[in-house]
């Protein structure tokens, strides 16, 4: 029967894919994308303004959706093979606790690196340059906390989910119906993303309808959970990671070789670019007219054109840090393996692909800047998510147009692997949260026998991902960074706190973990709603007429404008129109809270209010039971033994 659910699920997604093949319109092999602007546009691409980008990137269709049918096979494959070990609860959330630490490693690598990762921090340093590159040092250092506070002591004192190490020495009803909702919490936030990210790229490359690629993704990403449980769902991951690392690499290397593997020469490129000149200038600075003697090219790899506020950064980085450590699909990743000690090795082998990974994204970013230009990357998608694919094809073109189209391939492909693997980890984490802290332990008060605790765990997982389908649809217009903001800033606002006082302080208890969880969820998302992440029409107005309004007074003057400044004129004169009188979706004309991150705020709220709460309503219980965790914690007794993968 499960092997004919999963053929099932393998025809759909490929007749989806087939599906989009059928409107092929000319041969998509010609030329890379950079190469199919207006014919109108001037020959010299290096140096010409950025008249006419393109608008649409062109997959070959054949060639992709062959890619994308041999990853979809091979993952497929893992999952039957996985199907047949999981038996047991254990099996399903923790893959028996059998992962090797270098395995377990490479899948926390892999969960991490999600299309966020690789697609959108690439892109925001094609488009915002050194600011772009900031995301990623905060990823990367976040595994330091993760390493040093609760890879150990989660491994040691948990079982399956945020809940069994929150709930060890409180009222556990309690706990775990609020630990659970904050779980699905930080896990829809993150997974809507996710899904939104993967219903744009299936549009972009090959044309399929967003509903379409929506449905495809969330039936594939329901089977890996329900059949495969962790154990595929960890070598989905696994699989990803070796194909991302790879396509990364080869596509850096390419980076390099234009700029003849000088990086003094790498850098000249950047500041030279005509084109990123008049990014910066017009579309980060919002100037109309170049101030003289200012260097516009510097000033792409100087901080400050995203985030303009010192404080920001800082907010930002502390969202990244501790965010990490409260994700609760990482969390998960420490109960999978043997010994404390392999899950501290595991940290260590995540952090080195991470930082690899990283430094591969920069020069990505950067690469895509320099030979797509940032007008030709936000022209396909405002957001700079195509950046690293248009880079893969200009530059794969320039060697062969097939090499291009078969370059592009490879990364959608792995693109959509990674949207996969990180999706599955996620559905997993909140079915986990109601299956096994809800109705196992609330519910049925922890007397449920191991078919019917895996049983609850398929179930749940095929609900929650028809309600990240839903989701993923229904926000398909929406401006999604700020979900991926909410996710780690209700991870480190809320999560954080009371996983690190409930393992590091003894008068810590219920009302503390309760008070924690839902003042620094509360306070995340709030802040977040009324900060600069929302869409502000008025802002966009403003910034519009800042642009035009100098030309029109330079012309009022008598001056002759360009043939490119009377189309700035026109553009931002409809732009403001289009966006004046306009309000957010919390109906405010601008920001009320003005970082985009709220974890300088949030972050020590939640911890006050667990605080707070803990000292109000204190449990002898709680404290009595500090020494039976602590010694947990540190020694690993009571954990189930690993069964052999």
């Amino acid at each position: 029967m499960k092997k004919i659910l999963i053929a099932l699920t393998l025809a759909l997604t490929l007749a989806t894919f087939a599906y989009a093949a059928e409107p092929a319109k000319a041969p998509s092999a010609a030329a890379p994308a950079a190469t199919t602007a207006a014919p109108t546009v001037a020959p010299a691409a290096s140096v010409a303004a950025p008249a006419a980008p393109v608008t649409k990137i062109k997959a070959n269709k054949v060639i992709t959706i062959g890619m994308f049918s041999v990853i979809i096979a091979i993952t497929m494959g893992v999952v039957v093979w996985a199907a047949k070990k999981t038996k047991t609860a254990a099996d399903f959330y923790a893959a028996g606790g059998g992962i090797t630490g270098t395995q377990n490693g490479w899948a926390i690598a892999g969960d991490y690196m999600s299309a966020a990762s690789f697609l959108g921090i690439s892109g925001m340093i094609s488009l915002y340059g050194y600011d772009g590159f900031m995301y990623s040092v905060g990823w990367l250092v976040a595994y330091i906390t993760v390493l040093l506070i609760v890879a150990e002591p989660c491994r040691n004192a948990g079982k399956y989910t945020l809940g069994d190490i929150l709930s060890f020495r409180t009222e556990p009803k309690k706990v775990r119906a609020v630990a659970a909702l904050s779980t699905v919490a930080v896990s829809t936030f993150y997974l809507t993303a996710q899904m939104v990210g993967a219903g744009k790229l299936m549009q972009l490359l090959l044309e399929i309808p967003y509903q379409a690629a929506i449905i495809g993704v969330g039936a594939l990403m329901v089977v890996y959970v329900v059949f495969g449980g962790m154990t595929a769902t960890t070598w989905v991951q696994i699989i990803k990671a070796g194909l991302l690392m790879t396509g990364a690499a080869l596509l850096a290397v390419l980076v390099g070789l234009k700029s003849g593997m000088n990086p003094l020469q790498f850098f000249n490129d950047i500041a030279g670019s005509v084109n990123i000149q008049d990014h910066v200038q017009i579309n980060l600075l919002k100037e109309a007219i170049k101030t003289e003697g200012f260097d516009y090219g510097q000033r792409f790899l100087e901080p400050g054109l995203l985030m303009k506020n010192p404080l920001d950064q800082i907010s930002l980085g502390m969202a990244l840090v501790f965010g990490t450590a409260g994700m609760p699909h990482i969390l998960m990743r420490f109960f999978t393996v043997p010994t404390a000690q392999a899950a501290r090795k595991s940290v260590i082998i995540a952090m080195f692909i991470i930082g690899g990974f990283y430094i591969l994204t920069t020069l990505l970013g950067f690469g895509a800047a320099i030979h797509v230009t940032p007008q030709g990357v936000a022209a396909v998608d405002k957001g700079g998510n195509m950046a690293a694919m248009m880079l893969a094809q200009k530059l794969g073109g320039d060697i062969a147009p097939v090499v291009g189209d078969l370059f592009l391939a490879f990364l959608c492909a792995v693109a959509f692997a990674t949207i996969l693997a990180v999706v599955s980890g996620l559905v997993l984490a909140a079915s986990a949260a109601v299956a096994h802290d809800i109705y196992v332990n609330v519910i049925k008060d922890g007397h449920a026998d191991q078919h019917e605790q895996v049983l609850a765990a398929r179930i749940t997982s095929v609900f929650v991902g028809a309600i990240a389908i839903v989701i993923g649809i229904a926000a398909e217009k929406q401006n999604v960074a700020h979900l991926v903001a909410l996710a780690f800033a209700v991870a480190s606002s809320g999560n954080l706190p009371v996983v690190v006082l409930t393992l590091f302080w003894r008068k810590f208890n219920t009302a503390g973990v309760i008070s924690g969880l839902v003042v620094g969820t509360l306070a995340s998302i709030g802040l977040v709603m009324v900060s600069p992440n929302m869409t502000y029409p008025n802002k966009i107005a403003d910034d519009a007429k800042k642009i035009y309004a100098p030309l029109e007074k330079k012309q009022a003057e008598g001056m002759v404008l360009t043939e490119k400044e009377l189309k700035l004129v026109v553009d931002k004169k409809a732009e403001e129109a289009k966006n004046r009188g306009g309000k957010s979706i919390m109906g405010l004309d601008k920001p009320l809270f003005d970082l985009k991150n709220p974890g300088i705020v949030s972050i020590p709220l939640g911890f006050l209010a667990a605080i707070f709460g803990a000292l109000l309503f204190p449990s002898k219980r709680s404290e009595d039971m500090f020494d039976e965790l602590y010694v947990r914690q540190n020694t690993g007794i009571g954990m189930a033994k690993a069964v052999d993968h």
